[in-house]
């Protein structure tokens, strides 16, 4: 048997990230796929972030209202205020604020701490976080140094998704530029402050994306998500206060301590500051990550996509990532891209996955896919959870192969319904939501497979 040539599926970000698209880059600018090493991340202005909290930027001498001299640099409380000030949300699904997630680590604690960032990107469209981490690690160790200087933080870890190694690899080559030039380790650029780093290879298991089963992941054992409370602010990983934030939110993080928070919040909308990275896939002539502002039309989205694929009509949208709630293509093409104003249609920006659907899908067939991943990917450690996603699917496959009945619809509902709020984490909610939101928007095109026997679009007859 010929072996498989793999090199021929190597992502190069070519087809992702690098076509010159972007609106407003700050973590994409300047970015080409081969200047990712520590040499040229700072002659794009790399670590001065750094440097600036830290007093080592050079900066002349300050004095304070009544002319006594300022130590140089900015106290924790500084960091964490131009945070709350910029409105940068969580950029992995929750979209917290940061800062104040930031004020919730107790800096007093008399023990150790952790810094986790959550680079375990496994949700279906999604491919922002893994660009990021080939074509700009350092922004994300600078962004991570920062966060640990302002929480008290002496040792984080990057937990990378299992199956993208070559990304696991990559980093773990820029930890050490950055080890070696004394942007990690004891005493940081010659200050009190020192910061370990270290990468972790995780699973390749969807629910090791929640933080807590992420934590569990982290420390060996079974990735479950743990019972909320205790939250990990206060027991985290091994029982420590632990901060938790997404790839993408550590790396905005340099850009506001240099240029400052309230500039990053004009950027966006008020209560959604600065850029936000969108994995536009699907039925679209150019799928790939497109930064642009939050609060930026989708219109515009779609437009830097190149539009629907084969210039046909557009018929629905998933907006985060395939557990928020589908919005049909009318109301997709009067909103805007930020938290508030899709939570306000009915669906979550989520991850920022955004799955453009045309008139040739049919919607019986994508949800058939959506419920089979979920239940694949439960955990197993809650009832609803486990049985109900299980339920979802034979149900959805049973619609989709004729055999359906028109009480089979308000049986769904009731299933998703008696998930949601019902388990230890999201996924079960992750779960019913596409299910709800597509019976809500597409209920015709189920009826028509239970009436008929058959699909509603004539690609799939």
């Amino acid at each position: 048997m010929k072996a498989v040539d793999l090199s021929r599926f190597k992502a190069t970000g070519r087809e992702t990230c690098f076509h010159g698209r972007h609106i407003g880059a700050q973590i994409y600018a300047g970015l080409d796929g081969t200047n990712w090493r520590l040499a040229d991340y700072v002659k794009r202005g790399g670590y001065q972030a750094l440097k600036k909290i830290l007093g080592k930027d050079g900066a002349p001498p300050r004095t304070d209202a009544e002319g006594k001299p300022v130590p140089p640099g900015m106290t924790p409380d500084q960091v964490v205020a131009e945070l709350k000030t910029s409105a940068l949300r969580g950029r992995g699904g929750a979209g917290f604020p940061t800062g104040l997630k930031w004020s919730f680590m107790p800096r007093a604690f008399p023990g150790a701490k952790y810094l986790v960032c959550n680079s375990d990107e496994g949700e279906p469209g999604t491919c922002k976080d893994r660009d990021l981490l080939a074509y700009n690690p350092h922004i994300v160790i600078e962004g991570m140094a920062i966060a640990a200087y302002a929480m008290g933080v002496r040792t984080g870890y990057n937990y990378i998704h299992g199956e993208i190694f070559e990304i696991y690899e990559r980093f773990e080559e820029a930890l050490d530029e950055a080890r070696k030039a004394g942007f990690l380790g004891d005493n940081i650029l010659g200050s009190p402050f020192g910061f370990q780093l270290h990468a972790f290879h995780g699973f390749g298991a969807y629910i090791c994306g929640e933080e807590t089963a992420l934590l569990e992941s982290l420390e060996g054992k079974k990735g479950q998500p743990r019972f909320k409370p205790p939250f990990p602010a206060s027991f985290g990983l091994y029982g420590k206060p632990t901060t938790i934030n997404n790839t993408e939110t550590f790396a905005a993080v340099p850009w506001i301590i240099n240029n400052g928070g309230g500039p990053y919040l004009e950027i966006g909308k008020p209560n959604n500051g600065g850029t936000k990275i969108f994995s536009v896939v699907g039925d679209v002539e150019r799928p790939g990550n497109y930064e642009v502002p939050l609060g930026t039309p989708f219109a515009k989205l779609l437009e830097l996509a190149g539009g629907v694929s084969g210039g046909r009509a557009l018929k629905a949208v998933i907006p985060g990532g395939s557990s928020a709630p589908v919005l049909p293509a009318k109301t997709m093409m009067d909103i805007t891209m930020d938290y508030d104003a899709i939570a306000k249609a009915g669906s979550m920006l989520g991850s920022g996955a955004v799955i453009v659907m045309d008139e040739r899908r049919c919607m019986v067939k994508s949800l058939l896919r959506l419920s089979y991943f979920y239940q694949h990917e439960s955990c197993g450690q809650c009832t609803p959870c486990r049985e109900g996603t299980g339920w979802l699917w034979r149900m959805v496959q049973r619609i989709e192969h004729g055999q359906g009945k028109i009480e089979d619809l308000a049986l769904l509902d009731s299933v998703a319904d008696n998930i949601k709020g019902r388990t230890i984490c999201a996924l079960g909610d992750a779960a019913a939501m596409p299910v709800q939101g597509m019976l809500k928007h597409f209920r015709d095109e189920f009826v028509h497979h239970i009436e008929h026997k058959t699909c509603a679009v004539p690609q799939y007859v």
